[in-house]
């Protein structure tokens, strides 16, 4: 039997310790392409960037070392606690609060936000997105602007394999993953996938978490549509991190970028 075992039956889109531990290792700085094109965009902007689910630093600490404002919130308390450490270990104290995308506030405005990778697709009720787009856009400053990377319907076509990983920690435990997926809404545009992660020391297993991982995905037209609903203007998308070409069928993300008028 394992000496720890905390297995979590309720935990969506909510990131515990040991994905919070992989996420670390299989995604370190600049290893997604999503980071040089959001920097190369933000390339000496000069007015505050909220970065909402922002997770461990990823994206936020290379922008704070371009020399970017960057703030970041999460609702995951593991994700932030590493978040906090990255940034320190390299040099910087920004302002984090844990605070979720659906009822997050602040009391100033911000001159951009940002959601690379598609974690907007966390957000898996259609009516609680548009609420989320309407809060970015009050917490923009005018002329403003909002950047999501959003994942397509295609991932909902697919009905994936099993998704088996393993990691070695810097301290020599064995990390592991198992997800399956357990279920698929046509109707609402949403597939679930259950996660196991595992912690192995020395060939014991030393501790368990069950997380389950919720994503509504998005059609094209009606991404922009959406956008445009909440009040935004000027809605552009790319696809593939590719800013000379629009969206194709086979691409992993989107990128769209809106106004919030003057």
């Amino acid at each position: 039997m394992p000496s720890s075992t905390h297995v979590t039956r309720e935990r969506v889109n909510s990131y515990g310790s040991i994905s919070a531990e992989i996420y670390d290792i299989d995604k370190p700085y600049f290893a997604l392409p999503d980071t040089r094109f959001h920097l190369e965009r933000f390339n000496g902007f000069g007015r505050p960037i909220l970065e909402p689910a922002c997770g461990s630093g990823r994206t936020l600490v290379p922008f704070l070392q371009a020399g970017l404002d960057m703030t970041g919130f999460d609702s995951s308390a593991d994700m932030l606690d590493r978040c906090r450490t990255r940034c320190a270990e390299a040099g910087f104290a920004p302002h984090l609060s844990a605070q979720r995308c659906e009822d997050f506030a602040y009391d100033r405005r911000f001159g951009a936000i940002l959601i690379p990778v598609g974690s907007f697709t966390l957000i898996d009720d259609f009516a609680v997105a548009m609420d989320v787009l309407r809060r970015f856009h009050a917490h923009l400053e005018p002329g403003g602007v909002v950047v999501l990377d959003i994942q397509g319907l295609n991932f909902l076509a697919s009905t994936g394999a099993k998704d088996r990983r393993r990691w070695t920690a810097p301290d020599g435990d064995l990390l592991t993953l198992e997800g399956d997926r357990v279920s698929t809404n046509w109707l609402r545009q949403k597939a679930e996938m259950s996660y196991r992660y595992e912690r192995w020391r020395g060939g014991v297993l030393v501790e368990s978490q069950i997380d389950l991982l919720s994503q509504r995905y998005w059609g094209l037209e009606e991404f922009g549509l959406a956008l445009e609903a909440a009040g935004f203007t000027d809605v552009t998308v790319c696809g593939g991190y590719d800013r000379s070409r629009g969206p194709r069928e086979s691409d992993r993300v989107w990128t769209f970028e809106a106004v919030r008028p003057a």
